[in-house]
């Protein structure tokens, strides 16, 4: 009996373990993206072994695509080349990694699923163990269907209240964040629980899931329930149980009144530097960006479409929107989106991670100020190192566009 984390791990182990236990476990899949996977295959030629099993591997572009440089296109053939000689049979170009993980039912309650990427997290949203590690862990990985792990501590954050208006899960999250510090849960699991999580659909609840690594957390998780089921009908690709924590014992229990929060905009240099958008209006934005496996989902185009509805971007500023997946861009369109954002004076690329790595499609430059929707603004994650980045929900990022400042969505709304 445990939490969701010791519960996963006893069930897949087929024996109980306790947090801080060393274990070696299966894993049910493994991924990695187009910046990745050349050190991972590198890694995995030197063992010398077969991969173990085509069918759970998935490989995904996504962080540069198209390729934007020789070099990037380069790596992009070495890694097309080995998916064929690998027979891997997920190789996917649709859209953010973890956003195509969930859409293809990848991603089932009880799973063990590890990433070549840090945001692997994000699929705790469906009561999964994800985690993030290293291109030679993941080499390992697809060698011998396996990996180690110490079985992390628990936080539980417990959330009452409704959000209100203006205020959406990332504010939420921003606000998780700045109660326990970027290193407050390292290496720990993070439970979302409370009526407010519970009320939330899959797209809210991976906004959650996806910022736990932003507080250093292992792995996030929200406990399935019927809104898991209903969205896994019909797409799941395996059969899964819903994996409950039974009597946990929690190192830490966060509670927060969402009912309290309004919208939130977190400040250079870290995730946890936060203030209310009223308190920040007097800045000049030079660049809006909307998507990121964090806000990139239709739900918050939809919101950020709401806010621009009818109006123009600011003169004096720039913006830009990158669906999450093939399957976001597509019901956008569908649902006259994409025509809003257009036609407010935004730029649409194609999906992916766009921007929020700085490689293309809107990078910064020196000096410069942007405000999106991602989950990290370090120096010089979206260009020059000297440019800011201030983070924010879609409807205070979609409203910063039209007045050219930081701007309270609720002004707008």
């Amino acid at each position: 009996m445990g939490t969701m984390s010791e519960e996963i791990l006893s069930r897949r182990l087929g024996r109980p373990v306790r947090a801080g236990e060393i274990v070696i476990t299966p894993v049910d899949y493994v991924m990695a993206h187009d910046q990745t996977s050349p050190l991972a295959i590198e890694s995995f030629r030197k063992l010398g072994r077969p991969l173990f099993d085509p069918e759970r591997t998935v490989i995904v572009f996504d962080h540069i695509i198209p390729a934007a440089t020789v070099q990037a296109a380069a790596l992009q053939r070495g890694i097309r080349d080995w998916v064929r000689e690998q027979s891997v049979g997920n190789f996917l170009q649709e859209g953010i990694c973890h956003q195509v993980m969930v859409e293809r039912g990848f991603v089932t309650p009880g799973a063990v699923i590890v990433g070549a990427d840090s945001h692997t997290v994000t699929y705790g949203a469906l009561g999964a163990f994800g985690t993030g590690m290293g291109s030679t862990d993941i080499a390992v990985a697809l060698a011998t269907g396996k990996t180690w792990l110490r079985v992390p501590e628990t936080i539980r954050f417990e959330v009452t209240g409704r959000l209100g208006p203006g205020v959406y899960a990332k504010d939420l999250g921003m606000a998780m964040i700045g109660a326990v510090g970027v290193d407050g849960a390292t290496y720990m699991a993070i439970e979302y629980g409370g009526p407010t999580v519970r009320a939330m659909s899959i797209s809210e609840r991976m906004t959650l899931a996806n910022l736990s690594i932003e507080m250093g957390g292992k792995t996030g998780l929200v406990e399935p329930d019927d809104v898991v089921d209903e969205y896994l009908g019909g797409r799941a690709r395996d059969p899964y149980e819903r994996v409950l924590p039974r009597e946990p014992r929690y190192a830490r229990v966060v509670e927060i009144d969402a009912s309290a929060l309004e919208p939130l905009v977190a400040l250079p240099p870290d995730p946890e530097h936060l203030a209310t958008a009223r308190e920040m209006e007097h800045l000049e934005i030079d660049q809006v960006f909307i998507g990121t496996c964090t806000n990139g989902r239709l739900d918050d185009l939809a919101i950020a479409a709401g806010v621009l509805k009818g109006r123009t971007i600011s003169p004096r500023t720039r913006m830009v929107v990158t669906p999450a997946s093939k399957r976001v861009l597509l019901e956008a369109m569908e649902r006259g989106y994409i025509q809003t954002f257009v036609e407010a004076g935004a730029t649409v690329t194609n999906p992916g991670c766009g921007p929020c790595i700085g490689r293309h499609q809107g990078v910064l430059a020196a000096g410069e100020r942007a405000v999106t929707t991602q989950n990290r603004n370090f120096p010089g994650r979206m260009g020059d190192p000297t440019a800011e980045i201030y983070l924010a929900s879609p409807a205070t990022a979609a409203a910063t566009a039209i007045t050219g400042r930081i701007t309270d969505p609720r002004s707008l709304m």
